[in-house]
Order: structure tokens, then sequence, then C-alpha cells
């Protein structure tokens, strides 16, 4: 547990520094996060990805919509639905976040070689509660 919690703090510091000086926290990031790899991606699936209630995504989502950091469209073919989109801003905040865990991840795999990472995958993999491993397997296919 001290590996997981000690590794994760480090490796979201730069992120972290970054989105504390735009007043914005974790929570903004995963959301930012997400939506950036599904375009279009709906709420209710954002809630599930997340594992959240509507009034933590409700606080975190009007706060990007107001910063102008991501916009909200009514679904075409179900106009109940609201599909989300990272505005060229949003995406760019997203994409230095991305690019610096990126790079922090190359340099951890390329200092571990190739053996701890396959063994990190399935730890990570074994971590995961059986509904996460089907919502990760399910948004991988989807990529």
């Amino acid at each position: 547990m001290d590996l997981l919690l000690f590794a994760h703090k480090s490796h979201l510091r730069k992120a972290d520094d970054e989105l504390a000086k735009l007043k914005l926290g974790r929570a903004h990031h995963r959301v930012l996060y997400f939506v950036a790899r599904r375009p279009g991606l709906t709420v209710a699936n954002l809630l599930d990805l997340l594992g959240i209630t509507k009034q933590s995504l409700n606080r975190i989502q009007k706060d990007l919509l107001a910063r102008g950091l991501m916009v909200q469209e009514v679904g075409k073919q179900d106009r109940r639905q609201r599909l989300l989109r990272l505005t060229t801003e949003g995406q760019a905040l997203e994409q230095r976040l991305f690019d610096d865990l990126h790079d922090n991840m190359l340099r951890a795999y390329s200092e571990a070689g190739e053996a701890a990472v396959n063994g990190y995958w399935l730890l990570m993999q074994a971590l995961m509660s059986p509904e996460a491993r089907k919502q990760f397997a399910s948004f991988h296919r989807k990529a």
C-alpha cells in the first residue's frame, strides 16, 4: 500500500500543481481525462466510469463548463442524452497534463524493464474488481 500511495502522489504532483494554479483538482482532471478520450461521452457513462454521484459530477461539470473547458450537447438520436466534449482550451489543458504523465510512465517503464511492466499490468488488473475489469476492457475496446 505504501508503494502504491507514494507512487500515486509523486506521479500526479506536476498535474496537481498545474491544476491548483487554475483552482482545479483531481476530480476535474479525471473528468477531463475521460472526456478527452471519448468525445461525446454521455453524462451517464461518465458517472459509471468515475463511480461518483450525480451531485458530485454536477459540481465539477458546472465548473468546467463555466470555465469554457468543456461543452455539453444534446444527443442527436436521444435528446435526453447529454454529450460531453472538451473545448480547444480544455483539450490543450488535458493534453499538457497527459503529456507529463505519459512521459513519467515512459521513464518508469524504461527504468523498470519489460518484465516489470508486464507484471505491473497484471498486478493493476488483479487489483480491480470484476466490474472494474469489465469497464477497463470495454473502455479499451472502444479506443
